[in-house]
């Protein structure tokens, strides 16, 4: 057996919790905000969003400027309340909050709100938390809201990156997404992006939509390779219960997505996107090699989703935002109405807490860091049952590779499994 990941007798056994190399605080901080406006709901969304499409413009517009005020007042509460009012009782953790490596602005579609706006947010941060040199800022974007305007402003306002909603580039599975931009116009938005100085642009893509064919994802795909773009995520299309295309399915007027299918469209985009030059970094992420800086040549990996995936620590803010401090977890409301009415009202939108024990936290740590293609570092590993251990690495699921515990690329489909052989 292996000991370079698994447990050893005379190890620390808390160590993966209080001196971590790469995971937990040692992975940076992170601040999430949330917009959730959206034209159209999706039919497959899940997220907290608000459609705004059917409303008057002005009521839009004071609708947004309200919201760029709460969310710029609930920050700065969040903040002036300290680091400790957002971690577990228990939890050693003392003094000013840390240096922010990262700002994701999600939503939603964010880039609704216009750039002066988002700007006006991005201030508040910097004028309330100490920022990282090399910060990543990222905002989300959907191909029919982008211009050159609107990326200049971002640019301007210190944003990194760009994620941008494409999911395909076939006309009639756009169609059925209910996606309101044309598959050409990902393409165009992304050379608008580098022509307003952004200095990386991410595709997202959705397979396994019914109705989508082979060509349509080979299409999809090699679209994506000549934008030029610097990072693809891609996801197979999950439904949700509670959706308009889970009620669909459950009626029969909507078929369900091929489990089977979406492997093979999975095994597609490995090849097409390895051969091009892409680092499969995560199970559902590929970054080119892009020079940052005066530093050297690196993948254009998202630092910020690597916060998540490294079990790190982040603050959340806006309508069903989720925050971890410590092993602590809380979120905010999903109704756009009630976080409104409580941020002006000078009480908390949080809606929910909890703190996770360490088996729980333990349990957290593989399922998060196993989906980065290294694995976790040997320090970073919570103890593990030595039969366990020797079970998971026999079933094909997990392996080291110089030291460090890793998903194979047959564990990566079955992480759950991987995980629960490793948790005995």
């Amino acid at each position: 057996m292996s000991t370079a990941a698994a447990p050893r007798p005379d190890a620390d056994p808390h160590r993966w919790l209080v001196d971590p190399v790469e995971s937990g605080p040692a992975a940076g901080f992170g601040v999430y905000l949330h917009v959730p406006f959206c034209s159209h709901r999706c039919g497959y969304c899940d997220f907290a969003t608000a459609a705004v499409g059917d409303r008057a413009a002005d009521d839009v517009a004071t609708l947004y400027d309200r919201y760029t005020s709460a969310l710029t007042l609930d920050l700065r509460r969040q903040v002036a309340a300290g680091p400790a009012e957002h971690a577990p009782p228990d939890a050693p953790i003392v003094g000013a909050w840390p240096e922010v490596t990262s700002i994701f602005v999600g939503g939603g579609t964010p880039t609704l709100l216009g750039g002066a706006r988002l700007a006006s947010i991005l201030e508040a941060t910097r004028a309330e938390l100490d920022l990282a040199p090399d910060v990543e800022v990222t905002v989300e974007c959907n191909p029919e809201t982008a211009s050159v305007a609107l990326f200049e402003a971002l640019a301007e306002a210190g944003v990194t990156r760009v994620s941008m909603g494409a999911q395909s580039f076939a006309p009639h599975v756009l169609a059925t997404l209910e996606r309101a931009h044309t598959a050409e116009r990902p393409l165009e938005a992304v050379q608008q992006a580098r022509e307003a100085g952004i200095a990386e642009v991410s595709l997202d893509l959705i397979y396994g939509t019914p109705g989508e064919r082979d060509q349509d994802w080979e299409t999809t795909l090699d679209a994506v390779i000549a934008a030029g773009t610097d990072h693809v995520s891609a996801y197979a299309l999950t439904i949700h219960d509670s959706t308009p295309f889970g009620r669909a399915i459950a009626t029969g007027t909507l078929a369900a997505p091929d489990e089977d299918l979406q492997r093979e469209r999975f095994e597609v985009a490995r090849q097409r996107l390895g051969a091009a030059g892409f680092d499969h970094y995560e199970v559902s992420n590929w970054a080119r090699v892009v020079q940052r800086g005066g530093g050297p040549p690196q993948p254009a990996r998202s630092r910020h989703n690597l916060l998540y995936w490294r079990h790190g620590d982040y603050l959340g803010v806006g309508v069903g935002a989720h925050a971890h401090r410590g092993g602590r977890r809380a979120w905010t409301t999903r109704s756009t109405e009630r976080y409104l009415a409580a941020v002006e009202a000078g009480r908390t939108p949080v809606a929910g807490s909890e703190v996770l024990d360490p088996e729980e936290r333990s349990t957290e740590r593989l399922l998060l860091g196993l989906r980065v293609r290294e694995g976790l570092h040997p320090a970073d590993v919570p103890p593990i049952d030595a039969w366990a251990y020797e079970d998971a690495l026999a079933s094909g699921l997990v392996e080291t590779a110089c030291g460090r515990l890793r998903c194979t690329e047959t564990g990566w489909f079955l992480l759950d499994d991987a995980v629960s052989r490793l948790r005995g």
